[in-house]
């Protein structure tokens, strides 16, 4: 369920604009997907240059590109906190975030919940006045009828989603799978948020709501960065 939109350009002046704020001595939470992958490959080439930072990677895409970049990575248990995050978004409405296109976003949300500041980076395909984008939710593999059942009762419309060039299902770094699930226009993602979390079976849901504590925005033209 990855989304698509957005040039190579405006990904990686996003990605960039937030890794200029890492601070020296920083413990750094790493996103997934591809612009918070260019904030990545700016904060290894940072620490080539002598930035002394840790990083604590939200997947196995991420903590590959990290080690691939050279930036010295520790697991949540290993630090006392985490100062600032940089992750992407599927789609954003002001601080609020559905997350979840590269089945991350469990681990992500621990994490960003995590650091002092959250920096979401995008492009401007990702902005909307309203979230309405699919909200993914882990789901553990034997409750994958009964979540995808309250989430029918809650006025959703769940998918289990596919694997891409493999036959089966999406299946997590935690080994779980993947619901999407189309609410349409969310009016009250607090609620729906509240909603979802409590579902049995259900390990952790794509609404990240009112976390944001900056966007950038890449455009072929610069960076916008609106803050919270």
């Amino acid at each position: 369920m990855k989304t698509t939109g957005g040039s190579e350009r405006a990904k990686r002046a996003a990605g960039e604009s937030a890794a200029d704020a890492v601070e020296d001595g920083a413990v750094v939470g790493l996103g997934t997907g591809s612009t918070a992958a260019h904030a990545i490959r700016a904060i290894g080439r940072a620490v080539d240059s002598g930035l002394d930072v840790r990083g604590v990677p939200t997947s196995f895409q991420s903590r590959e590109l990290a080690k691939e970049a050279g930036i010295p990575l520790v697991g949540l248990d290993e630090v006392d906190g985490i100062d600032l995050a940089i992750d992407g978004a599927d789609q954003f409405s002001g601080p609020h975030l559905v997350k979840g296109g590269g089945a991350a976003h469990a681990r992500e949300k621990i994490v960003d919940a995590t650091a002092d500041r959250l920096l979401v980076v995008a492009d401007p395909s990702k902005a909307a006045r309203q979230l309405d984008h699919p909200v993914p939710i882990e789901v553990l593999p034997d409750a994958r009828t009964t979540v995808a059942d309250e989430v029918r009762a809650l006025g959703g419309a769940p998918t289990l989603r596919s694997a891409e060039r493999k036959d089966g299902p999406v299946v997590t770094d935690n080994g779980n799978l993947v619901l999407d699930c189309e609410f349409g226009g969310i009016d009250r993602p607090a609620e729906l948020a509240d909603d979802l979390s409590a579902l049995p079976g259900a390990v952790e849901h794509g609404l990240f709501v009112g976390m944001a504590d900056e966007v950038h925005v890449g455009s072929d033209d610069g960076v916008e960065v609106t803050r919270f």
